[in-house]
């Protein structure tokens, strides 16, 4: 039997973290890389290398011929996207069937109707599940105000194309209508080469809770559980959390059969997970939008699930049917995760990319720490300033906490500002211990008294 091999068509923490299940898989793996990421720790893991490019991420991790050629000049059956970069890219998906190489994340078809964000409403509406009032594709700016009138204010764009908080405005007046078009699709256009926009009511008091799924190709979706990231800065998730604490019992199990009907009515065959908005003022819950690839927060749900999605990621889209039903899905403990950035939050988070001259990680059995990085690695101004995902678990909320607070005062980084002083101020905060937060919490409470405690 021929021996089974995946490209990674990535970087970073997440390229290091594919490596290593397909290792256990017995699977062999080829990285693609850029100039810059020659010397990287996920280079030197994996059983081949091929440089596809300078480091401008267009010429290199976003150029599909140059990922499909090297796919092929290496023999891999199959490539994984990882997330960010081309990840949920439907372009990527066609040129790999074309090529005849597995695609590992769902179909192509299916990445393009949850893409696109007025399609995925539209979706979302047939499953019957909840969704704010909002409106159809925005042509001009004479739409606008018609769909004003309708749903009044406060509202915000959103960017029809993408997601990542590009795009994305928040109206409160009359006044700054125009201007907040302008500058949203302006935004649009450039993130994702289009303009288009929708608006959505605006919850100002909400919770960002998201829910994992991963379907197979015979029809069998399950999830694993719920995720809280309402801890984020300009909708860039910062913390997140599995379970979401304190979420009211008469909706933790509408939100999870709501992921699943959606996705299990559109066939959805890979990992995926479908984020919600849940309303505190009114106690309702609204469908955001669906994630087609693994998350950045996996190893929460991994960790209270003890299930290696990327490893069943792999497997369904090698054939194989999901070995778990959803009987079989048992929670334990709590898990929390801080992104560890190159971000200096002294300095209004400015990236400090640079050589990394000490790196020291915290240990212990209830300390998980997905990283690329090391001792005299460089951080690269060309990429995401993620430098590695702190994961602490607990029996409860209150032990992952003291876990995590132990396990950010033993990271020690040297050579690059990095945003764990930041961290260690937010998780001391009250409304962040009693899980009182909303996903504007940081913007409007956090950053003055951080800003504050530095004078």
């Amino acid at each position: 039997m021929k021996k089974r091999k995946v490209l990674v068509a990535n970087r970073g923490e997440i390229a290091v973290r594919i490596i290593k299940t397909c290792k256990e898989l017995g699977i062999e793996t080829v990285l693609v890389v850029s100039e810059a990421d020659r010397e990287s720790m996920g280079a030197r893991m994996a059983d081949e290398v091929v440089c596809i490019g300078p480091p401008q991420v267009n010429l290199s991790y976003l150029n599909i011929p140059n990922i499909i050629n090297a796919a092929l000049a290496s023999g891999a059956d199959a490539i994984h996207p990882g997330y960010g970069f081309l990840a949920e890219n439907p372009d990527l998906v066609d040129a790999c069937e074309k090529s005849g190489i597995i695609f590992i994340g769902p179909r192509s078809a299916t990445m393009r109707q949850l893409g696109d964000k007025i399609c995925a409403r539209s979706l979302a509406i047939i499953s019957n599940v909840p969704m704010t009032e909002g409106s159809e594709r925005l042509g001009n700016f004479c739409d606008v105000e018609a769909e004003v009138q309708k749903i009044g204010f406060p509202f915000i764009f959103k960017a029809a194309a993408g997601g990542g908080g590009r795009g994305m405005r928040i109206v409160t007046e009359q006044e700054n209508l125009k201007n907040a078009f302008d500058m949203a699709s302006n935004e649009a256009r450039q993130a994702f080469g289009d303009s288009t926009l929708f608006l959505e009511r605006y919850l100002q008091n909400a919770r960002h809770v998201e829910v994992q799924v991963i379907g197979d190709n015979f029809g069998k979706v399950i999830h694993l559980g719920k995720r809280d990231c309402s801890t984020q800065r300009h909708y860039q998730k910062v913390i997140e959390e599995a379970h979401p604490h304190n979420l009211p019992d008469d909706l933790r199990n509408k939100i999870l059969e709501a992921a699943v009907a959606l996705t299990s009515n559109i066939g959805y065959n890979s990992a995926g997970t479908v984020e919600f908005l849940v309303d505190k003022d009114r106690n309702e819950f609204y469908f955001m939008e669906v994630n087609t690839r693994i998350q950045v927060e996996h190893p929460v749900t991994e960790e209270i699930t003890g299930i290696d999605l990327v490893k069943e990621q792999i497997q369904v889209a090698f054939g194989a049917p999901l070995s778990l039903q959803q009987e079989d899905i048992k929670f334990k403990g709590h898990a929390i995760e801080c992104r560890i950035t190159a971000d200096d939050a002294k300095d209004d988070f400015m990236p400090s990319p640079g050589d990394i001259t000490y790196f020291a990680l915290p240990d212990g059995n209830n300390v998980r720490i997905d990283t690329h990085c090391h001792e005299g690695c460089t951080i690269s101004p060309y990429y995401d300033s993620l430098l590695a995902k702190l994961i602490t678990t607990g029996d409860t909320r209150a032990e992952a906490l003291v876990n995590m607070k132990t396990a950010l005062a033993d990271f020690k980084i040297e050579g690059i500002e990095t945003n764990i002083p930041f961290l260690q101020f937010l998780i001391e905060q009250p409304e962040f211990n009693e899980g009182d937060i909303h996903i504007k919490w940081i913007e409007n409470t956090v950053l003055p008294k951080f800003v504050e405690s530095l004078k």
